[in-house]
């Protein structure tokens, strides 16, 4: 199939669902698409996704001791409880006392679940991100492994949005940050879980600028960061957006379409709010069967936290659009 044809297909399919013209570029990249549709309790914030080894799904998301929500087909979403329905004490220092864990992260590993997930307030680098684990991924089930890493009010960076990502010879990562001087990266013991080292690498920043949410995937012979820029968290008057930079190197640099590094402000925009669609970012991908899957929130008109799930493709260049 020529790459005009996979581009008609693609402009349509995107037409078809709803799309909103947003500018120029590659006939991938002209639009952006409506979430594809879910059903059920939608109402998500920061969603992190794993496929279970029986094929079904499993989200966790920001709220109070980490909401699960569970689906067999990637449209219909069933609540599915809470990860620490005891509660997590254990973080209460770093969230003022709120119940309320924001970010995680979930992967299965060696016939194991593990979730990172941070603990904070709103506005302060007085943060933690801490590992649980769990056999089965249900509510209840998650045991406590501890803190992985913290920042302090004199910390240059802040300790929230973690994400995991294993390299292809088996090393682990853990990519993080929000604001303050941008996005960073430490390396984890494969055996632990908890950090390797004292390095802590920079791959993204704006200056002190919105910048946060990070992720780290592997497509052909590269890897991309994808981040939010912007504000999150205002409901409809949310401007978050989901930007996008690469590397061949998992520890970087990462740049972005114009060759503009990640850390000097970079950044390729792949989604950004559209008619009723608010504030798309918190994301997650991950390759399914049909196709790579990018998770995220945005914000309906009336304010609610929503769950949105598209496809990515990617262009005759390799950089990655959702359809």
């Amino acid at each position: 199939m020529t790459i005009m044809k996979k581009a008609l297909i693609a402009l349509t399919a995107l037409v078809a669902a709803g799309a909103t013209a947003v500018g120029v570029g590659s006939a991938e990249a002209a639009t952006y698409p409506n979430p594809g549709r879910v059903t059920g309790s939608t109402n998500v914030h920061d969603p992190g996704i794993v496929k279970k080894p029986d094929g079904t799904y499993l989200i966790a998301h920001t709220g109070n001791n980490i909401i699960l929500k569970t689906s067999s087909d990637r449209t219909a979403v069933k609540d599915a409880g809470v990860a620490f329905p005891g509660g997590a004490p254990w973080t209460t220092s770093y969230t003022a006392g709120s119940a309320n864990l924001w970010a995680p992260d979930i992967s299965y590993r060696n016939g194991k679940y593990f979730m990172y997930y941070s603990a904070s307030t709103f506005g302060s680098n007085h943060s933690g991100i801490f590992l649980a684990t769990s056999s089965t991924g249900a509510a209840g089930s998650w045991s406590n492994q501890g803190l992985v890493l913290e920042s302090t009010t004199s910390s240059n960076f802040n300790a929230i949005d973690p994400n995991l990502y294993v390299d292809p010879a088996g090393n682990w990562w853990l990519s993080f940050g929000s604001f303050w001087t941008g996005i960073k990266q430490v390396q984890l013991n494969a055996s632990t879980g908890k950090r390797l080292d004292g390095t802590i690498r920079s791959l993204a920043g704006r200056g002190g600028g919105a910048i946060e949410a990070p992720f780290l995937f592997r497509h052909g012979s590269y890897y991309y960061l994808f981040v939010s820029f912007d504000q999150c968290c205002k409901g409809a008057s949310s401007t978050y957006r989901i930007m996008v930079g690469r590397s061949t190197s998992v520890t970087g640099p990462f740049v972005d379409k114009n060759g503009t590094a990640m850390t000097n402000s970079g950044g390729s925009e792949i989604l950004a709010g559209h008619g009723s669609i608010h504030g798309p970012g918190g994301q997650s991908v991950y390759s399914d069967a049909d196709a790579d899957v990018l998770v995220y929130h945005y914000y309906a008109d009336n304010g609610t936290a929503k769950l949105g799930i598209n496809l990515l493709g990617y262009d005759s260049s390799g950089w990655p659009y959702v359809y």
